[in-house]
């Protein structure tokens, strides 16, 4: 018998009409549809006028799942996965199973569709020649400066998801560890009927959030871009350095030990810590 597939299917982040027609093919036509929550798929699929068998496969149980996945593609049956929104495995359930399916061997094939990360830096009007896609930031405050912290002198944009409750606490932590002056972006329930894009410095962007309370609600796409260049070349991995010493020391004195480790002024380097705070 010949082997199965497993489709890749992105759908909707908001606008229905955004579904691929070759999306609604597959979705048709296979045996099964691998749904991170079946009941909400099941309103875009009732939209339109797809019947199909259901399976939840999501965070939680998609490891147990993926070896009974397998064997049905290896029996012959076709399969889709999708997720609530957008494009399966980015952010969302997956990996475990299209990983399980690469080692057995079984068919993969993957749909283009919507993504809110590349929709969102494609309306965003920061530089699109390297962005590095970081998912969501930790929801713990220690966590989430470590993790801004790792990237200070990433000179790529960056793009993050956000939760609307914690996207004040992020742009605060952003603004402490990457300055004030950093450019930000935020577009939030994009392809909707209120969706928006903040634009600004991280400054300004926050007090945009601050000053209305219907920008701290929906679906969020955060884009910070990149570090600028340094005219004295710093190393990435010093302005890190640097930044973490300065949450446990004086700035002048973790100045002084990054200058000394990396044989540069501990002048310019207090500079630009002031620059950033």
């Amino acid at each position: 018998m010949s082997k199965g597939t497993l489709y890749i299917v992105p759908t909707p982040i908001g606008n229905l009409n955004d579904i691929t027609l070759r999306a609604l093919d597959v979705l048709r036509s296979v045996d099964v549809i691998a749904a991170e929550d079946t009941r909400h798929s099941s309103v875009l699929l009732n939209h339109f006028g797809i019947q199909a068998t259901l399976w939840a496969v999501h965070e939680h149980n998609e490891r147990q799942k993926a070896d009974q996945i397998v064997q049905r593609l290896l029996d012959g049956q076709t399969i889709a996965l999708i997720s609530d929104a957008g494009t399966p495995l980015i952010s969302d359930p997956g990996y475990p199973l299209v990983n399980a399916c690469r080692a057995a061997g079984a068919h993969v094939v993957a749909l283009p569709g919507a993504c809110a990360a590349i929709t969102a830096l494609s309306a965003a009007g920061l530089p699109t020649d390297r962005f590095l896609f970081c998912g969501f930031l930790p929801a713990k405050q220690q966590a989430r400066e470590k993790a801004l912290q790792a990237l200070v002198g990433e000179s790529a944009t960056l793009i993050y998801y956000e939760s609307p409750r914690r996207i004040i606490d992020t742009l605060e932590a952003l603004i402490h560890i990457f300055g004030a002056d950093r450019p930000v972006v935020i577009a939030r329930e994009v392809t909707k009927q209120f969706e928006t894009y903040l634009h600004g410095s991280a400054a300004d962007v926050l007090a945009m959030v601050q000053a209305d309370s219907n920008q701290q609600r929906g679906e969020m796409v955060l884009l910070v871009g990149g570090a600028p260049a340094s005219d004295d070349a710093t190393p990435p991995e010093a302005l890190q350095l640097l930044a973490r010493l300065s949450q446990e020391l004086p700035p002048k004195k973790a100045a002084k030990i990054v200058a000394e480790h990396y044989n540069l002024s501990a002048n310019t380097l207090y500079q630009s810590q002031l620059h950033r705070s």
